[in-house]
């Protein structure tokens, strides 16, 4: 349970009517919750995956420390008759779903995990071999998270970007977008 504010005897108030209500224990201050740390600062939150992406290492059986600078070769481009198909999709759709809960502190991931996402239910080798690129890129930045700021203004920015009719396969088109709160990337 997070309770902030400077309010000493309001929280102290709350928690015991809360202990009188339901079955709890205060753990003191978050850390880890579902694979998320949280590092807590006076000047805001840092939120990173770097255990659960460790844990992903090891599911794939990555054990060398080769790294990428990028997700994705750049241009590369996917369809569902690249290569062959795996005999045994299993790890490749463990492996996806886990990229895509990493995404929640790792947006530069996001675009990559998307596609290859599109391939769950024939993937293929060459799209296996994209995932093990996104966990060397990740591996090479393995402490990347989001910060965000204690002391920031509420100023909403948002970008997108879009790409018409660029799939080759159905002509789908490819929309991103990223919200920002003041510095701090919240979508």
């Amino acid at each position: 349970m997070i309770i902030t504010g400077d309010n000493v005897d309001g929280i102290s108030d709350l928690k015991a009517s809360l202990y009188r209500t339901f079955e709890m224990k205060d753990l003191g201050f978050l850390s880890y919750f579902l694979g998320l740390e949280v590092i807590s600062t006076d000047d805001g939150i840092y939120l990173s995956q770097t255990k659960y992406a460790s844990d992903l290492f090891a599911r794939a059986g990555i054990a060398d420390s080769r790294t990428e600078s990028t997700p994705l070769e750049p241009n590369v481009r996917f369809t569902p008759m690249d290569d062959t198909v795996l005999d045994n999709p299993t790890l490749y759709r463990q492996l996806v779903g886990g990229l895509v809960y990493l995404t929640v502190t790792r947006p530069d991931i996001a675009y990559p995990v998307h596609i290859l996402g599109q391939f769950l239910s024939a993937p293929r080798t060459t799209h296996y071999a994209a995932v093990l690129r996104i966990l060397h890129y990740i591996k090479g930045t393995l402490f990347y998270g989001l910060y965000f700021y204690a002391h920031s203004s509420l100023f909403l920015q948002a970008y997108s970007d879009a790409e018409w009719a660029g799939d080759t396969t159905d002509r789908c088109s490819t929309t991103s977008y990223c919200l920002f709160l003041d510095d701090s990337l919240i979508s």
